[in-house]
């Protein structure tokens, strides 16, 4: 029987189950909860939206989107995102997914990061970081019900110092490998949580570039 969760349907299909056992298996219970309620954060802001999204396509999105913070997918030089993407991709592509549709789910994972971009794409790109900049960010925060905030965090709960945790999760998935971090976000997570850490600059790398001018 598919489980309901503030009015959305958790899709029950046999990669959408495979997906949840293998993010499961992998993830601790802090990833794997964030996953799920990116998804339910993203599917409310798409029922908010009028928009028509495939949910299943939206849930893989969701579920593999921190997969490259995992020692098991993340590879010694790709961003995080790329790392969690590819992951999504081989996985799909094992149960016959057409190309377009794991496109999308490639890339809703590995722009979910890029503020400014990802709303202006197709739904499973846009909603995907809904979902991320909700469940992390709070924004829209008010625009979801008190019902659906308490319900997804009842079946899928925030730990009490999530905030603070989640930041851990990040630089622990991406400190070994701080250059992947240039012109992103993470960034900032590594100058909060490396003392090492020396921010790259994008001027300085244009100003010191072997052209005479």
């Amino acid at each position: 029987m598919s489980e309901i969760i503030a009015g959305i349907r958790v899709p029950d299909s046999a990669i959408a189950r495979a997906a949840t056992q293998l993010v499961r298996d992998t993830e601790d219970d802090l990833l794997y909860n964030h996953s799920r309620r990116v998804f339910f954060w993203g599917a409310l802001t798409g029922e908010r939206r009028g928009l028509k999204y495939d949910p299943e396509l939206l849930y893989l999105g969701a579920m593999f989107h921190d997969m490259g913070l995992t020692d098991k997918y993340s590879s010694p030089d790709l961003r995080f995102e790329v790392d969690g993407a590819n992951a999504a991709r081989d996985f799909m592509k094992r149960y016959g997914v057409p190309e377009r549709d794991v496109e999308d789910v490639w890339t809703a994972i590995a722009l979910h990061t890029t503020p400014g971009i990802p709303e202006h794409m197709r739904p499973t790109i846009a909603l995907v970081t809904a979902g991320v900049e909700m469940d992390v960010l709070g924004i829209a925060y008010h625009d979801f019900t008190h019902e659906q905030r308490d319900h997804v965090c009842a079946h899928h709960p925030r730990e009490a110092n999530f905030k603070e945790n989640i930041i851990d999760h990040f630089a622990n998935g991406i400190i070994k490998k701080p250059l992947t971090t240039f012109g992103n976000v993470k960034a900032d997570v590594l100058a909060l949580k490396d003392m090492n850490y020396v921010r790259g600059n994008f001027c300085s790398i244009i100003l010191a570039s072997a052209w005479p001018n």
